[in-house]
């Protein structure tokens, strides 16, 4: 039977069901706040109460846990535009709502986990980097449907071909972040926010 901790160390066990759960939710911290290269075993290891070598029994590797990161938040991040969709909402709702799941993160003293990566990408291992297009690539596209959907529907109006304002309004949203923090100041991204969506929800 396993054992949720080490009898008088106040430790996990490093086959602790909860503690791979509890290495990622740490590591997504860090990577969030200092980036990824600047998260360490050491540094997880402390703050859950593990070994080092607890972590490597999990993620073999720093590139794994970097790859189990991205999944885990792309999973997450899906989920909820799942949400958004089931709402039923109309498109300029659903743009509104997609916009606060950035300035969600924000309130948390925390930047988006793949736009914090991609700033590091050149240093980062092929899978993460696979993993991190593809988080952006269904970004795109689920952006692009909506845009097209609320064009369609006289809700929303821009030009040109919808992934083109489904790039630019992801960039500026993840841009403002950054600006957001270096201010220290979430009223930075949630100005920048409100403007995208005047831009495409005014008719011209």
């Amino acid at each position: 039977m396993r054992t949720r901790r080490q009898a008088g160390t106040g430790r996990t066990q490093p086959d602790d069901p909860t503690t791979a759960t509890r290495i990622l939710d740490e590591a997504e911290r860090l990577a969030q706040t200092r980036g990824f290269n600047g998260l360490s075993y050491a540094d997880v290891a402390a703050v859950v109460g593990t070994s080092k070598a607890a972590l490597h029994y999990h993620f073999a590797t720093k590139a794994d846990l970097g790859r189990a990161l991205i999944e885990r938040y792309t999973d997450r991040f899906f989920a909820a535009l799942g949400d958004i969709e089931a709402s039923g909402a109309a498109a300029p709702e659903r743009l509104q709502r997609y916009a606060r799941l950035y300035a969600d993160v924000l309130k948390q003293d925390r930047l988006c986990l793949c736009g914090m990566l991609a700033a590091e990408y050149t240093t980062l291992p092929e899978p993460m980097r696979s993993a991190l297009r593809e988080f952006f690539g269904r970004n795109e596209a689920w952006l692009s449907d909506l845009l097209e959907a609320g064009r369609a529907a006289g809700t929303l109006h821009f030009d040109g071909p919808p992934r083109d304002s489904a790039r630019a309004l992801m960039a500026v949203l993840e841009g403002a972040m950054l600006l957001a923090r270096a201010y220290g100041d979430t009223k930075h991204f949630d100005a920048a926010a409100a403007y995208l969506i005047r831009e495409v929800t005014s008719a011209a």
